[in-house]
Formats: structure tokens, sequence, C-alpha cells
């Protein structure tokens, strides 16, 4: 068993993620068995002496029974109204389940800016401390009730890794309703598994589709960045099948593993370059791109070729080569309306009060 793998079944602080198609169907609903399953795996897991955090999503399929809805809509306000009943019949079912090991659940639900806004992000980060202290199971939950864009493009496994790093947790694991990650549409008999992801570089090239279940909203794709986006944040990720809970939670040795990177991002460094939003771009000439991605120097004026967003200094902004691939985010110094007269042009050129970094390398992170 690899390194990656002996790392995710020895975790003692554990994110798992289970997608909508693992827990409902589109005309029953909730299946309890299915959920009952899950967490029996979970709770195996937690007799070892595990801490695990949970994100589920299912809170809109669970709606749709009740509601009498043959099918995920499509518009805004009845995605809102089945998460919103759906929601509770979610939250009982985990607290019935969980019931029978005699383990308490506390539900949190999140919209975007818990985790994108930092004096929010830390008391995200406390209340998981404390569930996690009094013995609790924490089921999280994008508060799909009152989220809008997040909505419609299956948020939760860009939310479980960043759940992953708030909470310091060990390991994430992705379940959905496929097995594994392949290199192409696992339905085509030709696609081949992929069981080791060492790096970047292991997944370059590989096309994914999107969820064919009419219930999820993200499929590989989510997926996929969400497992680069905790790996490259220091944290080893399994993605297997739902089916499989057990040996996932148990021995890790399905699926594919994403090997962790070498150091763990700081928490200020992770939510620059993975959980901030980003106001606008600024685009690079290759002496910059060298200097701030392999000598993680300063941003300077002289190396800018062009800007793009309405922004203001202390804002998050992208920093895109010429060919408009983002290598880089941190916070900018100057605000928009004052950088078109500073682009191109060295710091002997500039006014005094001008001559400093657009971007601080201490505020700027490169992204793998």
């Amino acid at each position: 068993m690899s390194a990656t793998r002996q790392a995710i079944a020895g975790a003692r602080r554990l994110v798992v993620k289970v997608g909508s198609s693992a827990l409902t169907t589109a005309g029953d609903g909730l299946d309890v068995s299915r959920l009952d399953a899950l967490v029996d795996a979970l709770c195996e897991r937690i007799a070892r002496d595990c801490q695990v955090v949970l994100v589920s999503s299912g809170a809109i399929g669970a709606g749709l029974a009740p509601l009498s809805l043959a099918k995920r809509p499509r518009d805004l306000p009845s995605q809102q109204a089945a998460a919103s009943v759906g929601q509770l019949a979610l939250a009982h079912a985990y607290a019935e389940s969980f019931g029978r090991y005699s383990l308490t659940v506390g539900q949190v639900l999140l919209t975007s800016d818990d985790v994108v806004r930092r004096a929010h992000y830390r008391n995200a980060q406390r209340t998981f401390d404390r569930l996690l202290a009094l013995g609790a199971v924490p089921v999280v939950n994008e508060n799909d009730t009152v989220a809008t864009e997040e909505i419609r493009f299956g948020d939760n496994d860009r939310l479980a890794a960043l759940v992953a790093h708030l909470i310091g947790a060990d390991a994430l694991v992705l379940l959905s309703d496929v097995d594994a990650l392949y290199d192409g549409d696992p339905r085509d008999g030709a696609t081949r598994k992929i069981a080791e992801v060492n790096g970047p570089s292991d997944v370059d090239g590989i096309t994914v589709g999107m969820s064919s279940s009419g219930l999820g909203t993200g499929g590989m794709v989510s997926k996929l960045a969400a497992a680069r986006t905790a790996a490259g944040a220091g944290i080893p990720v399994l993605l297997a099948s739902a089916a499989d809970a057990g040996k996932a939670l148990a021995s890790a040795d399905v699926g594919t593993a994403f090997a962790a990177a070498d150091s763990r991002l700081s928490a200020r460094r992770f939510w620059l370059g993975y959980a901030a939003d980003p106001s606008g771009v600024l685009k690079l000439d290759d002496g910059a791109v060298t200097a701030v991605v392999r000598r993680r120097r300063s941003l300077l004026a002289a190396g800018i070729t062009g800007v793009e967003g309405d922004f203001q200094a202390g804002d998050v902004v992208d920093l895109a080569n010429q060919a408009g691939r983002v290598v880089a985010r941190g916070v900018v110094g100057f605000d928009a309306a004052e950088l078109p007269d500073l682009v191109g042009r060295s710091s002997h050129e500039l006014p005094a009060e001008q001559r400093r970094e657009v971007v601080h390398a201490d505020d700027l992170v490169p992204l793998r």
C-alpha cells in the first residue's frame, strides 16, 4: 500500500464528503438504507479514535419527494424550497442514524462567506473545534436555502476541501457514485483507472464529465478540483465510491489516492490561494511569471502587461501569464484605477509614493 493510502487509513482527524446521488433517488428522495450504511462505516472509523467531520450533499434531493417534484428543478426558488424541506429530513435522518451508536450530531450550514471572509473563517474554525472536543459529529452542508450562485455548481466538493484545511484534517475522503478517477468517461470500456496521483502532472490532460444522475451538480469536475486543492495544500485525498465506504474508511485500498504536497500551507496562504474570491486579474510578462512563481519575488509594475476588473487596494487578485492561465494569487497594493498608468514602468520611472510592490511576496501564493 502506498504511503498516501497509509496516511489516509491512519488519519486521526478526517473529513468525509458524500454526494447527493449516494443518498437520494429522483423518485423516492432520501434513501435511509444508503444513509445508514454510510453511517455504519463512519462509526466504525470513529470507534478507532478518529474525529470525523461529514460534508453531506442531498438536501435538495431529499426535498423532492415531499414536495411532489419528479426531478431536480432548474429554477433557483424551487431549488431553495426543496433544500429548505430536504435539509430538515436529512438532519433528522443523520441524528437518528448516528443515535444508533449513541453519537450526537451537530448541523453546520455554511455559505461561501463563511470560508471566504477571514473573520467568518475563524468563527467556523472555533465551532468545529468545540463540536469535536465535545464528541459530536459535525454534519456540514452548504446553506442551499439562501445560497444563490453557489447552488448551481455543486460547491460541496470545494467546501469539503476548504473545511479539511480549516479544521486541520489529516485526510479528505470524497465519496460519490464513481469508484475512482479515470482518464476519460468510465462508461467507455477503453478508459483507464488511475489508482495513484502523485502530483499535478499525473492528471494533466484528463477529461472528466459532469454528474449524470440528475441529482448532484458537480460530478467529477468538481471532485478533481477539490482533490487537487486539498492535496496541493498538504492534505492527502481518497476518491472512491460511496458503495465502497467501508473499505475507503478502513483500509483506504480502493479508489484513487492523491498524494499531499510536501508542506501544508498556513491558514492565511491557504485562504489566499483557494478560499478567497478574486476581484480582478493582473496579466504578467514571462519575466514576472518566473520571478513570482519560481523565485517567490514580489510583483512590480514593470512586469504587468494588463489589468482586468474593478478592485481596491487590499483585495485579492489573480496573476495570469500571457496565455491567460492563472499562476498565482495575492493581495494587491493599488486600486484598479491607479494601475493603468503604472503598467510596464520601472520603479525609477514612478513617483516616489508609487515606488512599491504591486503585490508583496508575503501576500502572494503561487498556484500549482
